[in-house]
C-alpha cells in the first residue's frame, strides 16, 4: 500500500466510496488516492467556518468573511455575520423612539428620556383629572368617565379658583337705620348751631 493510502480513511460505503481524511467528503474508491493528493496539495480547511478553501485564497476568505468588522454607529468590532444583529438590537447608538412621546433618540439615552417624558401628566377627557403618561393606558382601561370633583382635581381649577376669590370685593358695611338717623341728626344739629353762633355775634364800632 503507498503513503497516500496509509492517510487516508479507508471506510468502504456500499456505493463503493470512500471517506477523504482531509476533506471529509465521500469520493469513490477508484479516485481516492488521485483526489486525496489534489486535495491535500491545493485545499484547506478554515478554523473558523470549516469550509474548504483553496490555499491561495484562504486570506481573502478570511478578511471577507471572518475579519472583525467595525459598526459605523458604535465602532464596536465584531464578526461580520453578528453586524446585522448588533446595529437592530444592540447598538446603543441605534435609534430608538420614546414609548410615550414617540421622540426618535439614540438607545443609550432613551432610558434617562423616557424616566422624565413618563412623568409629564395631560388631562383625562372623561374624568378632569391629570394622568402620567406612563400611567395612561392603565387608566384609559379603568376610567369610568366619572368627572373628579374635588379640589385635587387639576392645576387648573385650583388656579381659576383661587383667581376669582382673589378678584371678589369685601363685603359693604351693614349700618342700621337707628344709627343712620342719629348721624344725620347730630350733623344738622351742628349747623344750625354754628349759623346761630355768627348770626348772633356783636359788631364792633
Amino acid at each position: 500500500m503507498s503513503t497516500i493510502e496509509t492517510t487516508v480513511v479507508a471506510s468502504d460505503h456500499d456505493d463503493g466510496t470512500k471517506i477523504c481524511s482531509h476533506c471529509e467528503r465521500g469520493i469513490p474508491s477508484s479516485n481516492i488516492d488521485l483526489h486525496y493528493a489534489h486535495c491535500s496539495r491545493n485545499l484547506e480547511k478554515c478554523k473558523i467556518c470549516g469550509d474548504m478553501v483553496p490555499k491561495k485564497h484562504a486570506d481573502e476568505h478570511y478578511s471577507s468573511i471572518h475579519a472583525p468588522v467595525s459598526c459605523s454607529q458604535c465602532n464596536e468590532m465584531m464578526e461580520p455575520e453578528n453586524l446585522a444583529v448588533h446595529k437592530s438590537q444592540n447598538c446603543p447608538q441605534r435609534i430608538a423612539t420614546c414609548d410615550y412621546c414617540e421622540f426618535p433618540l439614540p438607545a443609550i439615552d432613551l432610558s434617562e428620556h423616557q424616566e422624565v417624558c413618563g412623568n409629564r401628566t395631560e388631562i383625562c377627557d372623561r374624568c378632569n383629572r391629570y394622568i402620567r403618561f406612563r400611567e395612561r393606558i392603565s387608566h384609559e382601561v379603568s376610567c369610568k368617565g366619572v368627572p373628579n370633583t374635588t379640589p385635587q382635581t387639576s392645576r387648573a381649577t385650583r388656579e381659576d379658583e383661587q383667581g376669582r376669590g382673589s378678584r371678589r370685593r369685601p363685603p359693604a358695611r351693614n349700618l342700621s337705620t337707628p344709627r343712620l338717623v342719629f348721624t344725620i341728626a347730630i350733623t344738622g344739629i351742628a349747623i344750625l348751631v354754628g349759623v346761630f353762633f355768627f348770626q348772633t355775634k356783636p359788631e364792633r364800632h
